[in-house]
């Protein structure tokens, strides 16, 4: 090979070798939102993967977090009904998710929660977001689940 050629080659391997290592490393979207959540919620991630994570709260409460398009993030409860912590809790994690105020989500929730004790299931709207509410009661015991997800993204 010509020695100019060579010198073209290497070069341009250069050239291209540091422009590689100039563009920043890939964000890992899903991590970035469950380290917001964890910091907001002051929960303690006990199972993740690359698009969800579960998270262990204060007074036995759990926290869901589902990464994509859409994110989703849900709280849940055991025992016959959450008090104001559950639904503080929920609002902090939600306006993660949505980016919507807490205290719109946590009304959308008493709400959702309200009548899903009749209805097992209820939904609510809160601003661009739906929050959906569920209770049981199974064999473990009394059991509430809120999640709340952008409307646009479903």
């Amino acid at each position: 090979m010509l020695p100019s050629m060579r010198l073209l080659i290497l070069t341009a391997s250069l050239v291209s070798f540091s422009a590689l290592s100039a563009l920043p490393a890939q964000a890992d979207a899903c991590g970035d939102l469950i380290d917001r959540v964890v910091a907001e919620t002051q929960s303690t991630v006990v199972n993740r993967t690359v698009d969800f994570a579960e998270m262990s709260a204060a007074d036995g409460m759990t926290l869901t977090l589902a990464c994509g398009d859409p994110s989703a993030v849900g709280v849940q409860f055991r025992g016959e009904t959450p008090g104001d912590s559950y639904y503080a809790l929920f609002g902090r994690a939600g306006r993660i998710a949505t980016g919507i105020a807490p205290d719109l989500i946590e009304a959308a929730a008493r709400r959702a929660r309200g009548e899903a004790v009749t209805t097992r299931h209820s939904h609510a709207d809160a601003a661009t977001a739906l929050v959906t509410c569920s209770v049981t009661n199974g064999s473990r015991g009394p059991m509430t689940g809120c999640a709340v997800v952008d409307k646009g993204q479903r």
